[in-house]
């Protein structure tokens, strides 16, 4: 009995110290965006760092698999290297895009929103108030933000997502009350506590759902928006997808439907591939012979293009060009947000063997947040005014703690509602 003691005492210090390593490379805290000095030149003006030049091709070479972290630069390199933008080219009804400070300082609000928000989830998922999984947008607030912005629900724009989605039902106008409860699995939650972290939706702000089962989702996009163009509606509909889901049968057979339909101009489909580099804790390199993960659009007809996805800036210029491309023209489009989630996979993900701590401070670099905050101390925006949008953000979420944790368990009775549709005759076949 005593060795067992002595087993599980040694099992919770392993534990323990995995807990506080996960708490060091996390998600950038309220701390860490407050702190400028990891994009700022102490001797210049604030500046974004600058893509990577492009690399040679590596065609014929083989992977490292025993390697892959070192591979990682081979990885960034090859995909941030420019590529013709059939966007670019496009004029017939293209949105001219200039944001001015106070714009930039509107989406700051919303990107320092979302991960605040997503700070406060990981602290009580790790104190064991939110069950099931969890999986932040810390990163990669950049895209979402843009593409959700750029949505036009007046004329039915929908968006599609996978399991990372907490940004995407608060950035369509979901209230970070009603989300939060909703992790706490609380009858109050957006989905009355059925969903959880994976499973939100929000149908009044254009959210149709986050779905768990990795490419699950992806073929729900094309249908669609290949019913709503069929029945004379303006909608495009924005399916995000991550690298990880792009090797799934469900992804081909779907991208072969929108790229045919597309070619009637039936298919106004926006594919959105968040290439955050990993597919849980496998990189890209060790899970496709094809690193360049938007040319697997081609077989399918559908022209994508690669934008910087941590560059607030130049993701809002193409999601304005494309979102308008696609309701013009009707056809699929795709792009390859490439970026990085500066957090683990999920909340539970502590020990992170398939990255070095390296890697991941490299990237910290290139965290959108207080890249944006550089650029906007530089354009002339106060300090003080942007540490009030902080603090602002830090009320919002713990008020969306404390509503979450006051709120009552879902009754009984609810295991039974929202199953099948209420009042709805379905005609007998035949």
């Amino acid at each position: 009995m005593r060795y067992q003691y002595l087993l599980l005492a040694i099992v919770f210090i392993i534990l323990m110290k995995a807990a506080r390593r996960a708490t060091r490379v996390k998600s950038a805290t309220y701390g860490t965006i407050s702190t400028m000095s990891m994009v700022r030149d102490p001797d210049g003006p604030a500046k974004a760092v600058p893509p990577v030049p492009a690399r040679p091709s590596h065609t014929g070479q083989g992977i490292d698999h025993d390697n892959a972290i070192s591979s990682a630069d081979n990885r960034q390199e090859a995909a941030m290297a420019p590529i013709i933008a059939p966007a670019d080219t496009f004029t017939e009804g293209q949105a001219q895009v200039a944001y001015d400070a106070e714009a930039l300082v509107g989406f700051y609000q919303k990107m320092v929103e979302i991960r605040l928000f997503e700070d406060a989830t990981t602290k009580a998922f790790r104190q064991g108030k939110i069950g099931g999984y969890l999986h932040v947008y810390s990163g990669q607030e950049a895209t979402g933000t843009a593409f959700l912005g750029a949505m036009n629900r007046d004329k039915g724009d929908v968006a599609i997502a996978a399991y990372r989605i907490h940004a995407h039902a608060l950035l369509l106008g979901a209230h970070p009350n009603n989300v939060m409860a909703e992790l706490y699995g609380k009858g109050t939650g957006i989905v009355k506590g059925k969903g959880g972290s994976m499973h939100l939706f929000h149908a009044e702000g254009g959210m149709l759902g986050g779905y768990g089962i990795v490419g699950g989702h992806i073929p729900l996009g094309p249908g669609y928006a290949y019913g709503n163009r069929y029945q004379g509606g303006e909608a495009v509909v924005q399916l995000y997808l991550g690298d990880g889901s792009i090797h799934n049968g469900a992804f081909h057979e779907a991208a072969n439907l929108a790229g045919l339909w597309g070619k009637s101009g039936l298919c106004p489909t926006l594919f959105i591939l968040e290439n955050n580099q990993y597919g849980m804790g496998t990189s890209v390199e060790r899970a496709t012979a094809m690193t360049e993960l938007g040319k697997k659009f081609e077989s399918y007809g559908i022209e994508w293009e690669r934008v910087d996805g941590m560059d607030i800036q130049a993701t809002l210029k193409v999601a304005e060009q494309v979102q308008e491309r696609v309701r013009e023209t009707g056809k699929p489009y795709a792009i390859e947000a490439f970026g990085y989630r500066i957090v683990p996979h999920g909340a539970a993900d502590f020990l992170e063997q398939y990255r070095s701590k390296e890697e991941v401070a490299k990237w910290r670099e290139k965290d959108p947040i207080p890249l944006l905050h550089g650029q906007l101390i530089e354009m002339g925006i106060e300090e003080e005014r942007l540490e009030a949008i902080r603090a602002e953000a830090k009320a919002m979420a713990d008020e969306a703690v404390k509503f979450a944790e006051e709120s009552p368990d879902p009754d009984l009775s609810e295991l039974l509602t929202d199953v099948y549709a209420d009042d709805t005759y379905v005609e007998p076949a035949g």
